[in-house]
């Protein structure tokens, strides 16, 4: 399996993240992505390559011109009015308020495109972020081009991001932003599974009245885990997309036989789908020690986890994504790529 990957992810370094209404150091850091390089390295699942450098345009496929103009500028934009730390927004457009008029004023402009305030904006954001984009489109042309699977290993994460809003520590859209490419190039239909412990919101939203992308999200109940608002069962998709979006939400400290009756569910329905493609939103904040989340998960339960998206015997797509138990990460990774290329 290739691995695709790029040390530009290290751009993106936040200080700090308003967690549980405390500024605490953030948790989405570049250790992660190290962790999991030095694994997929040490078990030499694959040759890791650098990626290609695509233009704009599959990227606003998925995201808004008003939005990508914001991401694009806004480390500019910030330092010209004499910042220099980080950004994090502190007012947002909430029910009754106008969002389709762009506000001139910088810090309003932040909260429309934002929905927390744990997702620091830095520096390197933007660049950092972008590569992501090229990681994940390269990793999906290798597999467009005949191969069976490959590992975008990317950072900041994207499944919390929507078409024109960035949150959860995500800004584009990784996972949305290959599976439209499938489309782009004549896939007929393309299926999602998101297995972090976050239901991946950002990716519901940008389907979520579509048939030609299958949803299917495993997580925390969003009665009591983040991000709150989305992720509940009865929210199967509209007008076309009817259907086509299913959510297994699971209460903080379920079983493991729970996730996993969720995930064989899951797979019986992608399998129903028959897609050309399937790609993986690989959280692994399911593991027990996560130190921001509520699952049991043990390294072999990763092992099994790979095992089981192989059996579905589909060109796949594995997208990084959360994981907050840095030390683990890595091994947690490399566990479902591992198991999931001993099933070839």
């Amino acid at each position: 399996m290739h691995v695709f990957y790029s040390d530009q992810h290290r751009a993106h370094a936040g200080s700090q993240e308003f967690y549980r209404g405390e500024l605490v150091p953030c948790f989405e850091k570049p250790e992660r992505a190290d962790h999991v390089l030095a694994a997929v390295q040490a078990r030499g699942i694959g040759p890791v390559l650098p990626p290609q450098a695509f233009p704009l345009e599959p990227i606003a496929r998925v995201h808004s011109a008003r939005y990508l103009r914001f991401l694009e500028t806004a480390w500019d934009e910030w330092t010209a009015m004499g910042q220099t730390g980080d950004i994090l927004p502190s007012v947002w457009p909430i029910r009754g308020f106008r969002s389709d008029v762009e506000p001139v004023n910088f810090m309003a402009r932040l909260g429309l495109y934002s929905f927390d305030s744990g997702t620091p904006f830095t520096a390197g954001t933007w660049a950092a972020a972008r590569t992501g984009a090229d990681i994940a489109l390269t990793a999906q042309a290798h597999i467009a081009a005949g191969h069976r699977a490959a590992f975008a290993l990317s950072r900041p994460p994207g499944h919390h991001a929507g078409t024109d809003f960035l949150g959860g520590y995500c800004f584009l859209n990784n996972a949305a932003i290959a599976a439209q490419a499938w489309r782009d190039q004549g896939a007929e239909r393309v299926a999602i599974l998101d297995v972090d412990y976050h239901h991946g919101n950002g990716t519901q939203s940008i389907f979520y009245e579509r048939a030609d992308v299958l949803f299917q999200s495993i997580h925390g109940d969003p009665l009591t885990e983040y991000p709150f608002y989305l992720g509940h069962a009865d929210e199967t998709g509209s007008g076309a997309g009817l259907g086509f979006n299913q959510n297994y939400p699971l209460r903080a400290g379920a079983t493991n036989e729970a996730w996993f009756a969720a995930l064989a569910a899951a797979c019986e329905r992608i399998a129903a789908y028959r897609p050309a493609a399937l790609v993986i939103s690989l959280g692994v904040d399911t593991f027990a020690d996560d130190p921001i989340s509520k699952f049991q998960l043990r390294t072999p339960e990763f092992h099994r986890l790979g095992r089981a998206i192989a059996a579905l015997q589909l060109p796949t797509l594995f997208i990084l994504e959360g994981g907050y138990a840095v030390a683990e990460i890595g091994d947690n990774v490399a566990e479902v790529l591992q198991a999931f290329e001993l099933e070839r």
